[in-house]
């Protein structure tokens, strides 16, 4: 790929305001794009616009509940009005609510699911109409080791994250034919700050580091490379893939 693979190129990302969803804003933009973020928080936006126009891309900023499925459309048609359309969606928003699987709440379920998996597909959808009619568009889901292995401690993290799977490679069954590919990665623990409390406790490490073959923890920039190349036309061939960024975690 070239240094500007993505110039000329538009990108909405999801969850753009901290952990892997800025990084990878900031790295689409580094290779030509001009980027929108969705999140709860718009400072934390604000900060990776303005890394985003440092880069000489432009920025969208929107704050909006995702979970509010029925704002969806409205949110993605203000940005793409205001970036002059997109081509790109990662999906990058998400909650991480762990608990033994015999103390999980029907409240914690349900705010697992409706973040990780119900508003990734609306976002999707809205994102699809777009895309198909345009015949072109990328989608980047953000799943996880955990939709291939379980943890415990993640029941509902691993059902979302599993079914982010299945249907990234639904949607790309269906989307392939007019054009749209539909890909996800998959990363083991990065270091964010959802999930510091895990990262900072020295026995979650303990048995945690010796099962990544690498020998450490993920950073959110390990994850941004790849989804470039996802972004990228050199990546068209690939349809409804789940490209591991693990340190070898799943190939133990």
């Amino acid at each position: 790929m070239t240094e500007k693979a993505l110039s000329g190129k538009k990108a909405i990302i999801t969850g753009g305001g901290r952990g892997i969803g800025r990084a990878i804003a900031i790295a689409l933009a580094g290779a030509g794009a001009d980027v929108a973020v969705i999140g709860r928080t718009v400072e934390l936006l604000d900060e990776t616009a303005t890394e985003v126009r440092a880069l000489g891309q432009s920025a969208g900023v929107r704050a909006a509940d995702l979970t509010d499925v029925g704002g969806i459309p409205g949110v993605f048609g203000e940005l793409a009005d205001e970036l002059g359309g997109f081509d790109i969606l990662v999906n990058s928003a998400g909650v991480q609510l762990t608990a033994p699987a015999l103390d999980v709440s029907e409240q914690d379920w349900d705010a697992t699911i409706d973040a990780n998996l119900k508003a990734l597909f609306f976002c999707c959808q809205a994102a699809g109409h777009r895309f198909v009619e345009a015949g072109a568009g990328k989608i980047i889901n953000l799943a996880s080791t955990f939709s291939e292995v379980g943890f415990p401690g993640f029941a509902a993290y691993c059902a979302s994250k599993g079914g982010v799977m299945q249907l990234t490679r639904t949607l790309a069954l269906e989307w392939a034919p007019h054009g749209v590919n539909v890909n996800a990665i998959a990363p083991t623990a990065v270091r964010t700050e959802m999930n510091a409390y895990l990262l900072d406790d020295p026995g979650f490490l303990e048995a945690f580091l010796p099962r990544v073959p690498a020998g450490r923890v993920g950073q959110p920039n390990d994850i941004a490379g790849s989804a470039v190349f996802l972004a990228s036309s050199a990546s068209d061939f690939v349809h409804g893939h789940l490209l591991y960024v693990d340190g070898g975690y799943t190939a133990v």
